[in-house]
């Protein structure tokens, strides 16, 4: 008489990372391919958005329309304010109510969790049932960049603050096997090799010269006479910088005292905050990084 075996239950933890985020469809793409479908995703901030369309179905047209977004589009969802960060964000969210991912959390195609951040405590918040996109929203809440949202009585804010790779919540929602997706790796050298770096002199679209200007800084205007190491990185870069060492140092000891059982790092500094416009080049990286990761996967006889 044979006994049944149960097959590991596989989860997808999506780290947080911006723009660099579109690297996660690379990598689900590739890992479908080799035969692994995960039972359970959860990501914190970018990858909730793209562990959501994934649970709900909407992959592969969530993928067409990254790749057709331009300057020109990235602006447009972007609307203005002071109040608690740079961007209010609601403009790419009633899009996503309109066209992906309008459904409750209990009711999407597989197990779905987001984690976000208390503002007011620091305790770190998992989202699992209610609204996809409120929980998306507040998973993404990036501070400096788009504003905090009220969920539930709390303000939130984006989950990198606390988790930036959700192996715990992966872990929690019954996963035996956790593949880890880390956009922060290589990315610390970024910004300081850029920091002193001529802003591009962009033109054409409307677009492209609105993203010029926001990276611009004061120090554009010294006097040429001012050596480069002298003049000081953009605003954009500095909290780029900021957000990336905090995420980078505290992913480290997350997965230190949490481990995947497989990471997979797309290699993805040379993609800045905001070059959601770029989706095509961090896919493509997602893909080659996962087809990387295969031979960890046979060894660990997941696949043959």
């Amino acid at each position: 008489m044979h006994k049944h075996v149960r097959q590991p239950r596989i989860g997808l933890a999506l780290g947080s990372g911006s723009a660099r985020g579109w690297a996660h469809i690379g990598v689900i793409h590739a890992l479908a391919k080799a035969g692994i479908r995960p039972d359970i995703v959860c990501g914190t901030s970018i990858g909730a958005l793209v562990g959501a369309a994934h649970a709900v179905g909407e992959l592969d047209r969530f993928e067409q329309w990254v790749i057709g977004l331009g300057i020109k589009d990235v602006v447009a969802f972007m609307d203005f304010r002071l109040n608690g960060g740079m961007l209010k964000g609601e403009r790419l969210m009633d899009f996503f109510r309109r066209n992906f991912i309008d459904q409750p959390i209990e009711t999407l195609g597989m197990p779905f969790g987001a984690v976000a951040t208390a503002l007011h405590t620091g305790n770190e918040v998992w989202l699992r049932n209610g609204s996809t996109v409120d929980a998306v929203r507040a998973s993404l809440a990036l501070p400096g960049l788009f504003s905090p949202v009220w969920h539930d009585g709390q303000l939130l804010v984006d989950g990198g603050l606390v988790n930036p790779v959700p192996v715990s919540l992966a872990r929690a929602m019954g996963a035996d096997f956790v593949i880890a997706i880390d956009l922060n790796s290589d990315i610390l050298s970024r910004h300081t090799s850029r920091a002193a770096a001529p802003v591009p002199q962009t033109t054409g679209t409307v677009g492209s010269e609105w993203m010029r200007k926001l990276q611009m800084n004061l120090s554009s205007f010294l006097p040429e006479s001012v050596p480069p190491e002298l003049r000081l990185p953009s605003m954009l870069d500095v909290v780029a910088a900021s957000i990336n060492i905090m995420q980078v140092r505290i992913t480290r000891s997350r997965m230190a005292g949490e481990p995947a059982d497989i990471v997979i790092s797309p290699r993805l500094a040379h993609l800045g905050l905001l070059d959601f416009h770029r989706a095509k080049v961090a896919i493509d990286e997602g893909q080659r990084a996962a087809e990387a990761s295969i031979p960890s996967f046979v060894e660990l006889g997941l696949i043959s």
